[in-house]
């Protein structure tokens, strides 16, 4: 897509992406010292998403730099995909959604793409998220459902790193749709998209289930329901409401957004109420 290549694109396009090093798939193939890149660059991507999740892009692209840099001297086609990808999610939070698709088409057109109908899945779920800030509606919906295709062919038996079984199965595809829909404004593709992300989620992404919860509650309000998403909000537990900052946020977010809808009812005073007491217990 257009814009310029974000930070650090010469380190990849240094060389050819199918010859020599870049044509190494999976760190079970290199020798100790490129499995030893590879941890490092694993770390800085870490950091670089952690640094995301805190709104904190100038740390994000610092630790961006690093993990291309060692994920190139690697020539594991994985991590590369991995930081990549990142980058674009980072892109899109930022706002910048040319630069976001730039990032995302370099880690979309890596051959494990084309090895492992789940990494194309991953990357085409994000493109689809990245239409969505773009408001690209026609876009979106083509893109997601190219996604759920591609997982559809994927062998569950293929080999994959662990960073990628963590956290991308169905569940983590509806995550990324539910984030379009709200971008582009379509609550109600954005509600369904949620509920069907929640009954997916394993048990112990208690993190994830916090913010698809939130986000559904946003959804619910944009469609004027403000008892039913209030009541979808308390449903976020209190741990995660005042522990982890991306959540607080967007359930601050969802107060100012209850108390400018709705300021006079119940359901806004409920959510004071809520946060008054049950927050403070948790704090």
């Amino acid at each position: 897509m257009g814009g310029l290549l974000p930070d650090g694109a010469h380190l990849l396009f240094g060389e050819p992406l199918g010859s020599g090093r870049g044509n190494v798939d999976s760190d079970f193939e290199l020798d100790a010292v490129g499995r030893l890149k590879v941890c490092a660059a694993s770390y800085r991507s870490s950091a670089m998403w952690a640094a995301i999740d805190g709104r904190r892009y100038d740390d994000a692209k610092m630790h961006m730099r690093e993990a291309q840099a060692l994920a190139e001297m690697s020539g594991d086609q994985a991590i590369k995909f991995r930081i990549w990808s990142h980058a674009g999610a980072m892109y899109r939070h930022m706002g910048r959604p040319a630069d976001a698709f730039a990032a995302n088409d370099v880690a979309r057109n890596l051959h494990i793409t084309r090895r492992d109908p789940m990494f194309a899945s991953l990357g085409l779920a994000r493109q689809a998220a990245i239409h969505g800030a773009a408001q690209d509606r026609t876009g979106t919906r083509r893109t997601f459902d190219q996604a759920q295709e591609a997982m559809q062919r994927a062998n569950p038996d293929d080999y994959r790193p662990v960073w990628l079984l963590a956290f991308y199965d169905q569940a983590e595809l509806h995550s990324l749709a539910l984030s379009a829909h709200l971008a582009l404004g379509d609550y109600p593709t954005a509600e369904f998209h949620a509920h069907r992300c929640l009954a997916g989620l394993r048990p112990h992404m208690r993190r994830s289930q916090a913010i698809t919860m939130t986000r559904l509650a946003h959804a619910q309000l944009a469609q004027d329901d403000a008892e039913t998403a209030t009541a979808t909000a308390m449903k976020v537990p209190a741990d995660a409401a005042t522990q982890h900052a991306r959540v607080s946020r967007m359930l601050q977010e969802f107060g100012a957004a209850i108390r400018a809808k709705a300021p006079k009812s119940d359901a806004a005073q409920a959510w004071t109420e809520h946060t008054r007491d049950a927050w403070r217990a948790a704090a």
